[in-house]
Order: structure tokens, then sequence, then C-alpha cells
């Protein structure tokens, strides 16, 4: 079944960049695997050689695991935002096409990741790429915030300030990524396990910081 829009006034421009934003993430998440699918065993006359070789593919495997579960979450973010946007205008559209630079720079950087890890560079191509995606995605939201009365009438303030929070979120982790990522390489994207926590702490110090000017 296709997912029923949320807001009753979505225009077809709308859905339009919201079906291609959809396909774009699909075949960068998929062209994830060609790093799986290229890469040579070698010579293999056994199931023990088999499993080793496989082994040998650990690094391969944590990133293309790691790049795949953060396009997941970026995706994620893009559905629930464009859940309470009605229309979209050209800098929305330019916003939503940066993010989507990065985001088909994924596999690349990935396999760069994987291949020159131990380079200060090759560790931080992916955090970069990432980050400037989540960045952009971060900015295409504040601006359609910025402009609530015309993309998203009557969204309730409660809802602008969830996605608010969970988008700043992902900013401040992404940011801490890029700085750890030289000392931990893809370990550091373990940083987007605490998203929650922090997107909590953030709804608690706005509704603190409220109260007090209330």
């Amino acid at each position: 079944m296709i997912r029923r829009r949320q807001h009753p006034d979505a225009t077809q421009a709308t859905t339009r960049l919201e079906a291609f934003t959809d396909g774009v993430f699909a075949i960068a998440a998929t062209l994830l695997v060609l790093d799986l699918t290229t890469h040579a065993l070698g010579e293999v006359d056994s199931d023990a050689q088999l499993w080793a070789a496989l082994g040998g593919m650990w690094e391969l495997f944590l990133n293309f695991g790691v790049s795949f579960i953060v396009l997941c979450l970026l995706w994620m973010t893009h559905v629930q935002q464009f859940e309470s946007i009605a229309r979209v205008d050209a800098v929305m559209t330019w916003l939503n096409n940066g993010r989507l630079l990065f985001v088909v720079l994924v596999p690349f950087t990935t396999g760069v990741a994987t291949e020159y890890s131990e380079y200060y560079a090759g560790r931080m191509l992916m955090p970069i790429t990432f980050f400037l995606a989540i960045l952009f995605s971060w900015l295409q939201w504040r601006w359609a915030v910025h402009h609530r009365s015309d993309l998203m009438p009557d969204l309730p303030e409660q809802d602008v300030r969830t996605l608010d929070r969970g988008s700043l979120s992902a900013v401040i982790l992404a940011t801490s990524v890029v700085v750890l990522s030289p000392w931990l390489g893809s370990a550091a994207f373990l940083m987007f396990t605490l998203d929650s926590l922090l997107t909590r702490a953030l709804r608690t110090r706005s509704a603190g910081a409220g109260t007090t000017t209330g």
C-alpha cells in the first residue's frame, strides 16, 4: 500500500519531490553492496579458507552496515518531515537537492573509508559526507519552519518542537562523529546510538527554558 500523506493539501510538486528523494535514497543504499560484490575472495579450496576470506572482509561489512543504517536514518527523517509539509518552494527544493548530492556520494566515500582507512583523509571522508547530508536536511527543515504558514499550515507547535529537537540532535551527533573519526574510524558512528537520549535532553532543556520565560 502507498503511504497516505498526513496533510490533505499536499501539492503535486511536493509529492514528486518526495518520490524523487525516495528513489535517490533507494539507489544509494543499493549501490553500497557493489563494494561487496566486486571484492575478490582469492583462491578458495575449502570451507575453512572461504570462512577465512569472508572474515578478512570484516571492514567491508562494517562500513557497508554503518552506511546503510545511517542512510536509513536519514530517509526516516525525510519521511517524518514530509508528513507535515504541504507545499515546497524553490529554496526548499534546492536544499533537498543539496542533501541528495551528498547522499549519492555515500557509496563512493564508503569504499574510500574501507580501502584507505589507514589514512586520515580516508577515515574523514565518509563522516564528512554524512555530516553535510544531515546539515542540508536540517537547513531544509529550518526553512520550512521559518515559512511555516505557507509550507506547513496547521502543523501544531508541539510537533514543530519535536521535529526540531530530533533534527538538531542529528546535526550535533554528526559533528561529533566527524571530530572522533580520525581516531575511531567507522566506530565513531556509534555516537548515533545516543540520538534518542540527546533528543530527550534537548526537549527537556527547551521545555525548561519555555517555563522560565513564561
